[in-house]
């Protein structure tokens, strides 16, 4: 059975009714839910650096989208964006002071969506395995409108939120990954073949980037030579192992200045830069903002929320 516009109509009004009410601020809006942010903006932004952890944005007024090494990842309206692995890209959006953007941001719980994806995969053992990818782009299906319209609902009262929530966000994890493109993210939860070496690979990299890196000890540990391991690397990353660790500390730098009162000299020896004046270069060009004016940025575009450690 074809889905009824109407109905559709429907459900989106009151997404977006629910959204809006639970997002009263600017930026990032806490709900009852650790893992749940719904973050309202009006301002058009273009080629702005994210780096987002692993989940899924539900964009359900607006659009956004983001680009990484050519490749265009819709989310809007109609589709949604689902991420597997922390990979920096840049983004923009479309808003406005009449239609602000509506936006919810789930954070995954990795243990669960590993258990669900085992789960998934056991029972449909023997298909093809699919190549992991870091952002995948699906269109948003009824099945995945409902939960998200029921989680939203649920927010709305503490103790709906209390008895609830998880059970949604369980069944929100599954719905994410039995979805069109799922199967590449249940490969790169799975951390299988080469693809979960690299994988295995970033999350060192994610606890040690503030340290010397090695591209050489990096490689032999996933078990590979450093060409091999530069060119998995990039195919999972869209950058090089070098490039990555150089935005993680500048994302991660950026969150040390806006949440601590320490100068730029100290925060750049914190996340690996010998140099200050290295350090202040590379922010600049890859924020095309200075650290002063990147912190004003985030506390008028993103709110307390997302300054918070």
């Amino acid at each position: 059975m074809l889905p009824n516009p109407i109905n559709q109509s429907v459900t989106r009004h009151e997404l977006v009714r629910l959204a809006e009410g639970l997002a009263p601020h600017q930026g990032y809006n806490p709900t009852g839910l650790l893992s749940v942010r719904i973050l309202r903006t009006e301002a058009v932004l273009h080629d702005v650096p994210v780096l987002y952890k692993p989940g899924a944005v539900f964009v359900l007024q607006g659009r956004k989208q983001g680009v990484l090494e050519g490749d265009v990842y819709l989310y809007d309206e109609e589709h949604y964006l689902a991420v597997s692995v922390p990979v920096p890209f840049r983004m923009e959006s479309v808003a406005s002071e009449e239609r602000p953007l509506l936006a919810v941001y789930i954070e995954f719980d990795m243990p669960l969506a590993a258990e669900i994806a085992s789960e998934v995969d056991m029972q449909r053992s023997g298909q093809t395995v699919s190549q992991a990818k870091s952002l995948i782009s699906s269109r948003m299906e009824p099945a995945i409108e409902d939960v998200v319209l029921r989680l939203l609902r649920a927010l709305g009262d503490p103790l709906e939120t209390a008895v609830l929530g998880a059970s949604i966000l369980r069944e929100l994890h599954y719905r994410v990954l039995v979805g069109p493109q799922g199967a590449q993210m249940i490969s790169a939860l799975q951390q299988k073949g080469t693809s979960g070496r690299i994988i295995q690979s970033l999350a060192r990299l994610r606890e040690t980037y503030s340290t010397d890196i090695s591209v050489t000890a990096l490689a032999g540990e996933a078990g590979m030579s450093v060409p091999s391991y530069h060119t998995h690397f990039k195919a999972l990353t869209g950058s090089s192992p070098m490039q990555y660790v150089k935005a993680i500390r500048l994302h991660e730098a950026r969150l040390m200045m806006a949440r601590q009162d320490r100068t730029i000299a100290d925060i750049a020896l914190l996340v690996g830069y010998a140099s200050p004046a290295q350090f202040s270069r590379d922010f600049k060009r890859h924020f095309r903002r200075t650290a002063s004016e990147e912190v004003k940025w985030m506390r008028q575009h993103l709110g307390d929320l997302a300054l918070r450690a």
